[in-house]
């Protein structure tokens, strides 16, 4: 198992989202790898651009789960929508230990 680093700076903070129908966060700066992220309930989840649908990744509520930011450089958000219940999802931004 790989270990994270979450970032510190304050441009980085943890973000909790509450979503039932489709939610995004605002947008990160470029420069994180990766973004942890779990849930209080499952749902859908999208990194990168645009807003979360029933084809983006299921996640399993109270799982934390690591993505890759898919584009280096550019401003990148968080997209969530419920699979059956609404809830809260948390986003860290992370680089690889």
């Amino acid at each position: 198992m790989e270990l994270l680093n979450p970032l510190s700076d304050p441009q980085f903070d943890t973000v909790a989202i509450a979503y039932g129908t489709v939610q995004t966060s605002a947008p990160w700066p470029a420069g994180p790898e990766g973004v942890l992220v779990w849930s209080t309930t499952d749902c859908y989840v999208r990194v990168g651009s645009g807003a979360a649908t029933i084809a983006d990744c299921p996640i399993p509520a109270h799982t934390p789960i690591p993505f890759k930011v898919p584009v280096k450089g550019v401003p990148w958000t968080v997209s969530v929508v419920q699979i059956a219940t609404a809830g809260n999802l948390y986003c860290k931004p992370i680089n690889a230990a």
